[in-house]
């Protein structure tokens, strides 16, 4: 399969058609990231369903943070950790399924998360885009439930998450979710027409 190149933000990421294309429009969310890490505690970033990597790398570039970068394709985890190699810096990627890829003492003061947020129905439109990379379940929020679960699991006090959904619908749909798990929506910011950036807190 053949290798691609693009630039995204600051680093270079290489991918193929068997990994998410990265999209222009979602390094909206790693600048929101590195603007809010300015304020929170010392410590490396956790990024679920990382993809490529690009998203968390443009955040660890910025702040000069260390990433946890998660993904459940072997695949896309080889591109992660050569995309962290070339961009020079320091990325622990583990590939497996999010709820046992960390031990149950680890804690983020920040959590970025890129699921599949495409509701079944819609997947067969989007062809060019591989179905387990977009492929979110009946109403596209499974993977984005096991993220919030994980995050709500490993977030440190004070601590954020930044999540990437399809719209602020689907963000409303999670918020009783959320509480379950100890967190609250405190933003929901759409990018055009692209999608939404949800950030969450721990509830008071």
């Amino acid at each position: 399969m053949t290798q691609r190149h693009t630039r995204f933000g600051p680093v270079e990421v290489v991918y193929d058609d068997a990994v998410l294309v990265p999209r222009p429009w979602t390094i909206e969310q790693s600048r929101w990231a590195a603007a809010l890490l300015q304020d929170l505690p010392a410590g490396p970033v956790l990024e679920l369903c990382a993809g490529a990597g690009q998203i968390g790398l443009v955040v660890a570039v910025e702040t000069g943070r260390a990433l946890v970068q998660v993904d459940v394709d072997p695949r896309a985890c080889d591109f992660a950790r050569g995309n962290a190699e070339r961009a020079g810096v320091g990325s622990d990627v583990r590939c497996g399924d999010l709820r046992h890829a960390l031990t149950g003492d680890e804690r983020f003061p920040f959590v970025l998360a890129d699921p599949p947020y495409v509701p079944s129905e819609d997947v067969d439109a989007l062809s060019d885009d591989p179905k387990d990379a977009i492929d979110g379940g009946a109403d596209g929020l499974d993977i984005a439930r096991t993220c919030i679960e994980v995050a709500g699991a490993h977030l440190l006090d004070g601590g954020l998450v930044l999540l990437q959904l399809r719209s602020s619908e689907q963000a409303d749909l999670l918020r009783p979710e959320a509480v379950d798990h100890g967190l609250e929506v405190a933003e929901v910011r759409t990018v055009g027409t692209s999608g939404a950036l949800v950030l969450l807190r721990r509830t008071p």
